[in-house]
């Protein structure tokens, strides 16, 4: 195991879908293996088997769980997956493929088509931030945009 800590990703039962979507918006990304469910739990998990029970995938180099677990948990803003990008094309990729059937945010933040939250930043921003001449003008344009505009940052 490459990684020692692997998010997991709860879904209802959409974890293969989901793992080839975000496999086609991030290059470096793949699926690997598929477990299913078998007949074994039935009455715990009410999944018939052979369905899926889990994707492996790596999302940019980073390996994720996508787990098919039933509709009792969601997602929410608790939990992010922040996306540095360091030029606007980058951004606007992210941005609009991640939002197709999801939602825009405020100031970066997107949920995608499952509920994931999102947040597409520029690479530049935690820079931006720390410099306490800039720090308030930065803020106060970017509490104004959805999607982060970095030349509008920048010249804040």
């Amino acid at each position: 195991m490459k990684n020692k800590i692997i998010p997991c990703l709860w879904f209802d039962n959409e974890a293969e879908d989901a793992a080839a979507f975000y496999v086609s918006v991030f290059k470096n990304s793949k699926i690997g293996t598929i477990s299913r469910y078998s007949k074994e739990g039935f009455k715990f998990h009410g999944k018939p088997e052979g369905t899926v029970l889990t994707v492996a995938l790596t999302i940019n180099g980073q390996e994720f769980t996508a787990l098919n677990g039933g509709p009792q948990f969601k997602f929410s803003e608790a939990i992010s997956f922040q996306v540095f990008c360091d030029t606007q094309e980058e951004i606007d990729h992210y941005w609009n493929k991640l939002t197709e059937e999801g939602s825009e945010g405020q100031c970066g933040w997107l949920k995608d088509k499952y509920g994931l939250s999102w947040q597409i930043v520029p690479s530049i921003l935690p820079k931006l931030m720390t410099n306490p001449l800039k720090a308030a003008r930065v803020t106060k344009a970017f509490l104004q945009m959805k999607k982060l505009d970095i030349e509008t940052l920048k010249l804040a």
